[in-house]
């Protein structure tokens, strides 16, 4: 493209200083040869005065001596006879007879070629009705003096602008090329797996157009690829839940080689999920809004989810307690979704807490909101702020980092949030907050006031079960 556009803008100004200076070089040629011309006739001019007062051949001299302007004689008189006076030629004569004998007759002056230059012939009439003929010498070097300078000067001025238009549709050549080259090398980046390639929006308005569009395709692939990286994350996770049971029921299967085999096959089964999570957890989540009509009934969802954990709760001795869940609880998020959510936050009491620790799921149903109370009676969380940051593990050694950040998203696409407390069982409480309706202008105030009822509620609740 840059050598393309040099080519064209060398040929258009080529064409240009030809059409402009091949006929202003004409033009002084022309100008230079009347001027010569012109001096010539002054030359003359000088002659007439003495042809009209006297046809005497030495004053005729003495006048053309006089008329002499340099060292050359260029100056000739063809007098006719007069008269008893004979024919004469005063001066160097370098015309041809016929030439001379044409301008007596026509009485006009004419120009003839000579040998060296050319000659202005001047007819002048006598007294006596006759016809003389002034002759006046221009040389070649006359009629061309200056010509070859002015030539020398417009072809300068024109290699000139030859060259500036060069330079300039080089600058314009680079201008183009230089973004066009940034938009290919980023392609290139980007084909290679570096998602991080961006172009600068610079340069001509179409390419500008173009990294503008590159650049949001980038974000795009990287949003895609990032949520297929949470996709198999969150379902790699899920597989945690069953992992849970088949590593509580191979601690109860006593001593023995197969035992130890079993759980050895558990531990390491564990350890390739938590690999696998780990390598899929390379971007950062893309959360998204469920679609019209996609919602389902939290308190289903939670009697069916808490039946599956109440059979290893009793296994492993610990108290389990439901509240809030003997309506419907309509929610706009998936139920796969819910689900995992719950299975994540009790798969973590289950892992991170001691056999015996009791735990409880409590169901608050708002106006705009409905929340969800997951707590235990366990050690607690001594980060919570760490614990919500995605991949951050708080639980000890074998966590991930990754359930509570399910959970988190899982909120947020409702609008909601998730919170991290002390419950009032003693340990730690999650708080999650699904919005179902749009707030007023006092929603901030107004969901306050249903988080602290929520709470208060859930207290209450938890007291009176210890009780």
């Amino acid at each position: 493209m840059r050598w393309a556009l040099v080519k064209v803008c060398l040929a258009v100004t080529a064409l240009v200083v030809i059409a402009f200076a091949v006929p202003l070089g004409l033009v002084v040629k022309e100008m230079a040869r009347d001027r010569a011309l012109s001096n010539a006739e002054r030359r003359a001019a000088a002659i007439v005065p003495s042809l009209a007062i006297t046809t005497d051949q030495g004053q005729l001299d003495r006048a053309l001596a006089a008329a002499e302007d340099g060292p050359e004689e260029r100056i000739g008189l063809h007098i006719p006879a007069i008269g008893d006076q004979r024919a004469a030629d005063l001066g160097p004569h370098r015309a041809d007879p016929d030439d001379l004998r044409t301008t007596r007759e026509r009485g006009e002056s004419s120009i003839a070629t000579v040998a060296g230059g050319a000659v202005l012939l001047q007819p002048i009439a006598l007294s006596s009705a006759k016809i003389a003929v002034i002759e006046v010498f221009v040389p070649e070097e006359e009629m061309t003096r200056g010509v070859r300078r002015a030539w020398v000067v417009l072809g300068g001025v024109g290699i000139a602008l030859i060259v500036g238009s060069v330079a300039v549709a080089d600058r314009l050549g680079v201008r183009m090329v230089k973004p066009a080259r940034r938009l290919a090398g980023a392609a290139h980046e980007l084909g290679e797996g570096r998602l991080g390639a961006r172009v600068p929006e610079a340069g001509p308005t179409e390419l500008r157009l173009a990294a503008v569009a590159f650049n949001s395709m980038a974000d795009q692939v990287v949003q895609l690829l990032a949520s297929e990286r949470e996709r198999a994350a969150d379902l790699s996770h899920r597989l945690r839940t069953p992992l849970t049971v088949l590593r509580l029921n191979a601690a109860s299967l006593g001593d023995g080689p197969a035992a130890e085999q079993t759980r050895a096959a558990v531990e390491q089964l564990e350890r390739e999920i938590d690999t696998i999570i780990r390598t899929a957890r390379e971007a950062k989540p893309q959360t998204s809004a469920p679609g019209p009509g996609a919602g389902c009934d939290a308190a289903e969802v939670i009697r069916e989810r808490m039946g599956f954990w109440s059979a290893l709760a009793e296994d492993e001795g610990r108290t389990v307690r439901m509240a809030g869940v003997e309506r419907p609880v309509r929610i706009p998020v998936a139920r796969a979704d819910l689900a995992a959510a719950l299975d994540a936050l009790l798969g973590n009491v289950f892992r991170h807490t001691p056999e015996g620790t009791a735990f409880a799921v409590d169901v608050h149903n708002g106006e705009a909101a409905v929340i969800v109370l997951v707590s235990d009676a366990g050690p607690g969380i001594p980060d919570p702020r760490t614990a919500l940051a995605r991949g951050a593990s708080s639980g000890g050694a074998g966590s991930t980092g990754l359930g509570l950040d399910i959970v988190r998203r899982l909120a947020e696409s409702t609008g909601g949030d998730v919170g991290i407390g002390r419950s009032a069982l003693g340990g730690a409480e999650i708080r999650i907050r699904l919005q179902t309706g749009v707030r007023g202008v006092d929603g901030g105030v107004t969901d306050r006031l249903r988080r602290g009822r929520a709470h208060r509620a859930a207290r209450r609740r938890a007291r009176a079960a210890k009780a």
